[in-house]
């Protein structure tokens, strides 16, 4: 569409302001970074001439004003995307905030300069088919130089647009793709994004699912759209309601509410908590920079929280017990590779059950060599154990929207040893870990789920068979103790009734503290969470964990 159209639709509606005043044609940008204005500083080198070094304040000034009163005035977008370092995304963005967004009126006020980069923020008017509503945000923009010119050019990243798009995303106003849902907990509780934050991508991702079928009618959205599929919508703006269908979860709003309130005291956080009876999901919560719901969908290293499948596949290869004796040194060797305990502590002549609840590594890392079927060792056995009898690894879980089912690839050598202790190539969130401690909890793998089976029919995950009830009933005693008088007690000690816990901390390359790591259960409920950076298991995921526990 050509600029003289583009006047036709926009009739100088578009207008960039500084200080409340609104640009005329001459108009310089003061006060963005304090300089005096442009000065006469031209955004285009001579032909002789290629400027180099730090950007002026002028340079600054002139091209936020430039590209910021293009982009407002509704001027022809491949012309404002001249004043970028990618004009042809930025036209296209350009293009698509009018032709897409279907923005119809915009008053662009920009902030004080930090440096070469310009806050700003938007008053504008979407409108379409006789529905308007006003629509305000909050962006910025920085201005580099040049790699070839030397000029001054707004660094072009889509959230110059707006601060949620991504290269992959566009604005859409349309008749929303699926009607909006009333999602509702196992009690008929309302879940908003605005009182559990926490649950937004979920909430998106059950509407994108089930929104049809729920006896909804679409209205008018204002939305951030996927290029692909794979993404749900996220609503900006909503111009008309339509109708909402009720969908019901198993969330619980007491217990997500404590998780969202228990992430909250910690710097990128997860928590999942689940029914080991059931495999209803309870809650899920994440305090993240980058809005990632890695409560599901992350793959990192669960460290220690992952010899509680060690500790089954020992016990039912008969190799050891609760009682029985599992000798932990200070350092053991498999393979070249020197594994280590947390400050090089011992437990001569010790049993499992004291390996297990003081967090042993070497203790569990002996006996990878007596793992053997039909005489040979078996470096697969842990990836068996954790496939056959905790559902993991095999990506097939049906939670109701997207996850990760957890992963233990084959190993060998000193790689398998490291898969003992969960560090190598073993990959869970906390989500797959509250699932391992419900499997402990109830002797069975129920899959999570997070809306029931029954809405829609979908087959769920199920493990080929259940924990031997002696190997059960140890795993639960050796997580009661860890959770009364080992690494868990002190995080556990303000809940009652019968609990039980797992430790854990997962080294990560050029990390200086490792990630904290924390299962547990009490009665029927069990959770999982980990802080990135967050040091010993007990110190930071382990309180998240009691005070998710604690709310069921």
């Amino acid at each position: 569409m050509r600029s003289g159209a583009k006047a036709a639709v926009i009739g100088g509606a578009f207008i960039v302001v500084a200080g409340g005043v609104g640009w005329g044609a001459y108009n310089v940008l003061d006060g963005i970074t304090g300089g005096g204005g442009d000065g006469g500083t031209s955004n285009v080198s001579s032909k002789n001439e290629v400027k180099s070094g730090p950007l002026s304040s002028d340079e600054v000034d002139k091209t936020a004003k430039d590209f910021l009163k293009g982009w407002a005035a509704g001027s022809e977008p491949t012309d404002v995307a001249q004043l970028t370092n990618n004009p042809a995304d930025a036209a296209t963005a350009l293009d698509g905030y009018r032709a897409q967004a279907h923005v119809t009126k915009a008053v662009i006020t920009p902030g004080k300069a930090t440096g070469a980069t310009v806050p700003f923020t938007v008053r504008a008017t979407v409108s379409l088919g006789g529905k308007t509503k006003p629509w305000s945000y909050s962006s910025k923009l920085t201005v580099v130089r040049g790699l070839t010119t030397g000029r001054p050019l707004v660094d072009w990243l889509p959230t110059v647009i707006h601060p949620k798009l991504t290269k992959t995303s566009h604005l859409v106003t349309s008749e929303a793709p699926t009607p909006p849902i009333k999602a509702v907990d196992r009690n008929g509780k309302e879940l908003t994004k605005a009182k559990y934050p926490s649950l937004g991508p979920i909430l998106d991702a059950l509407r994108e699912k089930y929104g049809a079928d729920a006896g909804g009618t679409s209205g008018v959205e204002l939305q951030i759209q996927s290029d692909g599929d794979s993404v749900p919508g996220t609503t900006l703006l909503t111009l008309s309601k339509g109708k909402a269908g009720k969908l019901r979860t198993t969330l619980d709003a007491n217990v997500q509410g404590a998780a969202e309130r228990a992430v909250k005291e910690f710097g990128e956080a997860s928590v999942a908590a689940v029914r080991p009876s059931t495999g209803d999901i309870l809650a899920v919560a994440n305090n993240r920079t980058d809005g990632f719901n890695a409560a599901m969908l992350g793959k990192q290293a669960p460290g220690s929280t992952m010899k509680i499948i060690t500790a089954a596949m020992l016990m039912e290869k008969g190799l050891t017990g609760p009682g029985r004796p599992s000798p932990c040194p200070p350092t053991v060797m498999y393979e070249g590779r020197t594994f280590k305990n947390d400050g090089g502590f011992s437990i001569p002549n010790g049993t499992l059950t004291q390996a297990f609840a003081r967090s042993c590594n070497t203790s569990f890392i002996k006996w990878i060599d007596d793992v053997k079927t039909n005489g040979r060792t078996d470096e697969g056995a842990l990836k068996k154990e954790a496939e056959e009898v905790f559902g993991l690894g095999m990506d097939n879980w049906k939670t109701g929207v997207t996850s990760f089912d957890g992963s233990v690839p084959f190993a060998s050598g000193g790689e398998a040893a490291a898969q003992y202790i969960g560090q190598g190539t073993v990959q869970m969130n906390v989500l797959n870990m509250a699932s391992v401690a419900a499997t402990a909890k109830n002797g069975t793998f129920r899959q999570p789920v997070v809306v029931p089976q029954s809405l829609d029919g979908r087959d769920l995950a199920h493990a080929s068979r259940s924990l031997p009830s002696s190997v059960a009933q140890g795993l639960r005693d050796m997580m009661n103790v860890t959770a009364t008088s080992g690494t868990g007690a002190q995080a556990m000690a303000s809940l009652s009734g019968y609990k039980g816990a797992k430790t854990g901390s997962a080294e990560v390359d050029g990390q200086h503290n490792p990630n904290s790591w924390f299962v547990g259960f009490q009665e029927d409920c069990a959770a999982a969470a980990v802080v990135q950076a967050g040091g010993h298991g007990a110190d930071a995921a382990g309180p998240v964990v009691a005070k998710v526990l604690a709310a069921d």
